[in-house]
């Protein structure tokens, strides 16, 4: 079975975080939140405190899937976290490993210098943008460049959570069907 790690730093944005672990534990991969601080409890950036499922340590080599949940000042703890960059860099040097990241926190990416020529995407505003000069910045809800994924924002997470699952090797058609995903987007 698969391991995703979802990073909460305190400002996490709860609906790309919380609603991203729900999806891929319906889809039935392992997904723990991994707070980034030394305390279980993390408190999101609309007041929501979590109790973390583990705290970031060398353990977290043991996942095959990082993922980075935006929201401010989440993205922000997240990559000023040198423990954080550290798992980043690693991660995107292992053939076997993926790193996901969704509204603001590509910038973990362009922090940890992997951003470089990859084809991803995040939060549309400019100040995003300006991060990945290196990067082919694409106006797209979900990129896969190879083992990396980005997403676009909150009400992505969806989408976002069903590719992560279908990359990993999960069937999402169930789920987007059970889950009423499927006529959401008939209605479009």
């Amino acid at each position: 079975m698969k391991k995703i790690a979802v990073l909460l730093a305190e400002g996490y944005e709860e609906g790309e975080s919380l609603f991203l672990i729900d999806i891929l534990r319906r889809g039935k991969l392992k997904c723990d939140s991994i707070s980034i601080s030394g305390d279980s409890v993390v408190t999101g950036g609309h007041g929501i405190s979590v109790v973390a499922d583990g705290v970031l340590d060398d353990s977290i080599m043991n996942y095959d899937m990082v993922v980075l949940p935006g929201g401010l000042p989440g993205a922000e703890n997240l990559r000023n976290s040198s423990k954080v960059i550290e798992t980043v860099r690693a991660f995107s040097r292992d053939s076997e490993k993926y790193v996901a990241a969704i509204c603001a926190a590509p910038m973990v990416l362009s922090e940890a210098g992997i951003s470089s020529g990859k084809k991803l995407t995040s939060y549309p505003a400019d100040k995003y943008r300006d991060l990945f000069a290196d990067a082919e910045y694409v106006d797209e809800l979900v990129v896969i460049d190879g083992h990396l994924i980005t997403g676009q924002g909150p009400a992505v997470t969806m989408e976002f959570a069903y590719t992560l699952l279908d990359v990993l090797g999960g069937n999402s058609a169930p789920l987007k069907e059970g889950m009423l995903y499927n006529k959401l987007l008939a209605r479009s």
